[in-house]
């Protein structure tokens, strides 16, 4: 395998590596700004349904599994650089 052919494959697994963290903590971060604002008093009088909140209140929903996803496409991608890498070359 060509030096170019492994930079690409790891500049995918980090890609990848990225998009999962930043996927998985702002759903946490969405999770924990409903609760400080239900504790803050915004879900009375249907507060939550107004500018952003719909947006915060989904974006667990959607984030947690996507990030699933995202953490299970990685392991794929890096077991098939590992294959490919321990597998003796031909010239």
């Amino acid at each position: 395998m060509s030096e170019s052919d492994q930079s690409g494959s790891h500049r995918v697994e980090r890609v990848l590596a990225y998009m999962f963290t930043t996927m998985v903590l702002l759903s946490v971060a969405a999770f924990i700004a409903v609760l400080i604002g239900t504790m803050a008093g915004v879900a009375e009088n249907d507060g939550f349904s107004q500018g952003i909140w719909p947006v915060v209140i989904m974006l667990p929903w959607f984030g947690l599994p996507l990030g699933f996803l995202m953490l299970i496409a990685l392991f794929i991608v890096h077991a098939v650089n590992r294959a490919r890498s321990s597998r003796p070359r031909t010239n």
